[in-house]
C-alpha cells in the first residue's frame, strides 16, 4: 500500500492541465451499453474508478482498447448482464450499469454498491423509477434482480429529491424503453447534461437538457448509433488545484477547463478575498492581501457542490476568522475533520455544520489517514501548508479520482512524493 510524503511549505506557481471528468466518463462508459457501434472516446482521465469500469464492461462482453487518454469500446457483442459483487462493491458508479443493462436485455443482476464510505447514497430512488417503468426489482442475497420481458414503458418520473446518478440511470433507462419519459426534479449537472448531449448526439429524442424537468422519446430497443466525442474537464479537480493555490496563497493557473462550470467556487474564492481571472478556458487565482472567512451551504448544482466542501474547510483554516460550514447532501462527509484535528486545526462539529476557526500557519505535519476521495485531496492541501512532513495513508481513495496528483503538484513546485508503506 502508497503513501504521499508531503514537506510543506512551499510556494507553488505555474500552470496545470485539468484531465476529463471521472463523473462524466463513468455514465457516458455506462451508456455506451445503449450502442450499437464502436465508439472512440477522448479525454477518458487515467483514474482508478475508471479502470474499474472498463474491467466491468468487458466482463459483460465488451471490446475496448486504452491509449493514452483515448478509449475505443464495442459493446455490441455483450453476452453477460450480471455486474458481480468482487467489481461492484469497490465503486458506487458500478450502478450505472443497471438501467442501461435492464433496458437492453430485460433483464439484469448488479450487485448492491460500494465506494467511499461518506453516508446514505440509497439506490431506492433508481429502483423506484425503474419499478414506474414496468420493471419488476427484486433484492436477494446482495444483488438487485431487475426483470421487464416486455421491455421498459415511458413512464413519468418524479425524483423526491435531486440525485445525479438516479437521473443518468433512468435517462439510459428511458432511451431503449417504449414510448416518453418524462423526468421531474432531474439533476442539472454539467456532467448529466453532457451524458444527455452524447445520447442526443446518437439519435436519441431528448428535451430539456440543462433544466429540471428531461422529455425521453424512448427508441423500443433499438440500439443508438454514437459518435466520437470527449470528456468535460473535471470540475471538481479544477477547484482542488485552485485550492493549492488559494491555501499557499500562490498564483496559479488551471487549463483545459469550462469556467461556468466552476462559478459557484469561483464566488467562494472571491468572498476569501482572491481574485480571479478567467479565460475561454483557463483559470488563474491570484493570491490574497487577506485570506478572509466564508460561509459555504453545499447544494446540488449550480450551487457549491459537495465534492468541494473538503477542499475548501483545509483552506479555512488558514483563514484569519471563523468559516461556517452547512454538509446539506451528505450526513457523513466530514470524516477528514478528525484529521485535520490530528495536524493542529481549530474545528468543532454540530450536526451538519461545522465551525473553522481559522488562523494562518498553525498547522503541523504529522501521520494521517485519507476516508474517503475528496477527503484525501483536504488532507494534501493541508500538507502544502503544514510545517514539516505529512504522511498521508491509504491514498488508494486519491487515485480513485485523481490522476497524477503528485506529479502535477510536483510540476508547480510542491515537495511531495509516493511510497510504499
Amino acid at each position: 500500500m502508497n503513501y504521499l510524503n508531503i514537506k510543506g511549505q512551499k510556494q507553488l506557481n505555474g500552470s496545470v492541465k485539468i484531465s476529463g471528468a471521472k463523473n462524466a466518463a463513468l455514465p457516458l462508459l455506462a451508456s455506451t451499453i445503449l450502442s450499437q457501434n464502436e465508439i472512440n472516446i477522448g479525454n477518458v482521465p487515467d483514474v482508478v474508478d475508471i479502470n474499474t469500469l472498463l474491467k466491468l464492461l468487458g466482463k459483460l462482453g465488451a471490446s475496448y482498447d486504452r491509449y493514452n487518454n483515448h478509449v475505443k469500446i464495442n459493446t455490441s457483442n455483450l453476452n453477460e448482464t450480471k455486474a458481480t459483487y468482487d467489481i461492484v462493491k469497490t465503486m458506487r458508479a458500478s450502478i450505472l450499469v443497471l438501467g442501461p443493462l435492464l433496458a437492453r436485455f430485460g433483464h439484469c443482476e448488479v450487485s448492491l454498491p460500494g465506494g467511499c464510505a461518506i453516508g446514505q447514497r440509497p439506490v431506492d430512488l433508481h429502483l423506484k423509477a425503474l419499478e414506474q417503468m414496468g420493471a419488476k426489482i427484486e433484492i436477494k442475497n446482495g444483488y438487485i434482480l431487475a426483470t421487464c420481458p416486455e421491455g421498459l414503458q415511458g413512464s413519468t418520473i418524479v425524483f423526491d429529491k435531486v440525485t445525479v446518478t438516479g437521473t443518468e440511470n433512468i435517462v439510459m433507462a428511458a432511451a431503449l424503453a417504449k414510448g416518453t419519459s418524462i423526468i421531474i426534479n432531474a439533476a442539472k449537472e454539467p456532467e448529466v447534461v453532457q451524458l444527455c448531449e452524447v445520447l442526443k448526439d446518437a439519435g436519441l429524442d431528448i428535451k430539456g437538457i440543462g433544466t429540471d424537468t428531461l422529455a425521453i422519446v424512448g427508441t423500443n430497443k433499438k440500439l443508438l448509433n454514437f459518435k466520437e466525442f470527449d470528456i468535460i474537464p473535471d470540475r471538481i479537480e479544477a477547484g482542488t488545484y485552485l485550492c493549492a493555490g488559494a491555501i499557499t496563497n500562490t498564483k496559479l493557473t488551471i487549463e483545459n477547463v469550462i469556467p461556468m462550470h466552476l462559478d459557484a467556487v469561483l464566488a467562494k474564492f472571491r468572498e476569501m478575498g482572491f481574485s480571479i481571472q478567467k479565460d475561454t478556458n483557463s483559470v488563474t487565482i491570484l493570491p490574497a492581501d487577506e485570506i478572509k472567512p466564508a460561509h459555504i451551504v453545499t447544494t446540488e448544482y449550480p450551487g457549491f457542490p459537495t465534492d468541494m466542501q473538503a477542499q475548501f474547510m483545509a483552506l479555512a483554516t488558514q483563514a484569519n476568522g471563523v468559516t461556517i460550514i452547512d454538509e446539506r447532501l451528505f450526513e457523513n462527509r466530514y470524516m477528514h475533520v478528525s484529521e485535520l484535528l490530528r495536524m493542529g486545526a481549530d474545528i468543532s462539529l454540530s450536526g451538519n455544520t461545522a465551525t473553522v476557526s481559522g488562523k494562518p500557519n498553525t498547522l503541523n505535519g504529522t501521520d494521517v489517514m485519507a476516508t474517503d476521495l475528496r477527503a484525501s485531496s483536504a488532507l494534501v492541501l493541508a500538507g502544502l501548508v503544514a510545517r514539516g512532513e505529512t504522511k498521508i495513508h491509504r491514498i488508494y481513495h486519491l487515485d480513485r479520482g485523481y490522476e497524477n496528483l503528485e506529479g502535477k503538484l510536483s510540476s508547480l513546485g510542491a515537495n511531495i512524493q509516493r511510497f510504499n508503506e
